[in-house]
């Protein structure tokens, strides 16, 4: 396990200062390198900047990652996105197929969401999320080859979670939430992604889970940089013990026959015995701290999602 100083929390910025970019992570087919700014591509300068307050700084690379650069966080609760029109740019439900999951934003409200479920996290049902993205949070990446889920530590939460998240969560059809069973058929989710931002004091993100009717069951998990599969509170198996902010790497992960596999690239699967039903999937990023385990407001999990696919 590594420590990491905390992030200095988010850039502040005068009245009408412009906007800043997203954090734009490696392309998918290079190798990680040094630390490198970013610059304002995909979604294009005005509508970012029609939705970005502040400006943006460097965020220290640890232990030679690619840790990216902090980006300008609307405050927690804010609509800083918008539904973008049709031929405006890329849409994240244009690299990746949506038509089978629903959006939960570390916001309390965004244009497009469900009805308003109070001082909780807001969410994002088909249809409206075939054309909805949110920068930061739920944006293409600066070279529009993948999706960014952005969480800041101090962002919204859903009922019975203390921690926030930009996090897919699969259905079976419009607010038809999925739920199938560990015993039936054989189901399985493959995500290529790269994990691009930890927070600086817990550098905790969960990038997949396997979910059920009232908590997770699995979840893909960096803790420093060592990436591992928990199951039930424990661990229960190594993936990268020296994962590199920004490396791109595949995730599968299989429930059949009372049992889930979860393998790394072509390593050898980890796995545990499971026999339940009411179970879902789960992609995105789902930071694991909060200003009272030491974090600044502002600091955040990102995680750049380039293919994910489900299949029962």
């Amino acid at each position: 396990m590594t420590s990491a100083r905390p992030d200095p929390g988010p850039p502040t910025a005068r009245p009408g200062t412009p906007a800043g970019a997203l954090p734009t992570p490696g392309h998918p087919s290079a190798p990680p390198g040094p630390p490198r700014r970013t610059f304002l591509t995909g979604l294009g300068l005005a509508a970012l900047t029609a939705c970005l307050p502040g400006t943006i700084t460097p965020s220290p690379a640890r232990h030679g990652a690619t840790a990216g650069a902090r980006p300008a966080i609307a405050a927690p609760g804010s609509a800083a996105g918008r539904l973008i029109p049709a031929g405006a740019g890329p849409r994240p439900a244009q690299i990746l197929d949506l038509s089978t999951w629903k959006l939960t934003l570390p916001v309390t409200a965004a244009p497009g969401a469900d009805d308003s479920d109070g001082p909780w996290a807001a969410q994002v049902s088909l249809p409206a999320l075939r054309t909805f993205s949110l920068p930061p949070y739920f944006a293409p990446t600066g070279d529009g080859t993948g999706v960014q889920f952005l969480a800041p530590v101090d962002g919204a939460t859903t009922p019975g979670s203390h921690y926030p998240r930009s996090e897919l969560r699969e259905m079976a059809g419009p607010r038809v939430p999925a739920a199938w069973s560990s015993l039936v058929g054989t189901n399985t989710m493959t995500i290529r992604e790269a994990i691009t931002h930890v927070p600086g004091a817990r550098p905790q993100v969960v990038a997949g889970q396997i979910h059920g009717p009232s908590r997770y069951v699995a979840m893909i998990r960096l803790d420093g940089n060592r990436l591992y599969v928990e199951h039930d509170g424990r661990d229960v198996g190594d993936l990268d013990t020296d994962y590199q902010l920004g490396t791109v790497f595949q995730i599968r992960m299989v429930a059949a026959g009372g049992f889930v596999s979860v393998s790394y690239n072509d390593d050898a699967p980890v796995g545990f015995p499971l026999r339940a039903g009411g179970l879902y999937f789960k992609a995105g990023c789902y930071t694991q701290s909060n200003p009272r385990k030491g974090d600044q407001p502002g600091a955040y999990g990102a995680v750049s999602i380039y293919d994910l696919h489900v299949s029962h």
